[in-house]
């Protein structure tokens, strides 16, 4: 494993920066082990539902954690408002760092990562094998 940590900044898509990380390490298979930080916006998908909810206000990322690959990142988070009101769920685009976010990515350099449609779920899921570069 390689540890690599990011700091995001004001204005950053959380989503995409974590994914634009990966591939600019020209990595195939990462975890986010934890992350904190503050947004503006945050888009979450709650569980059994289609699209994501949009919350706006002083958010502070109370957790962070997901699995990444080439494909795209599956990230779950829990966010608290600025009355302590805890939301969390699937991560979508559109979480915007308001002020920092703090992520620390771990690198698998002996697997590779992908999404792959699966019969049993109905959606992409992560598939794992070896790096045998």
């Amino acid at each position: 494993m390689q540890a690599h940590p990011l700091r995001l900044s004001p204005g950053d898509d959380l989503r995409a920066a974590i994914e634009h990380a990966l591939r600019g390490l020209r990595a195939h298979a990462a975890f986010v082990i934890q992350g904190i930080g503050s947004l503006n916006v945050a888009q979450l998908r709650y569980a059994g539902v289609d699209s994501p909810t949009e919350l706006r206000g002083d958010l502070e990322i109370l957790t962070l954690a997901g699995s990444v690959s080439p494909d795209g990142a599956h990230l779950h988070m829990s966010v608290s408002d600025a009355q302590g009101r805890v939301s969390g769920g699937h991560v979508a685009s559109g979480c915007v760092v308001r002020t920092t976010a703090e992520i620390l990515l771990v690198l698998l350099p002996a697997h590779r990562f992908s999404r792959e449609p699966d019969a049993g779920t109905g959606f992409n899921e992560l598939v794992i094998r070896p790096d045998t570069r």
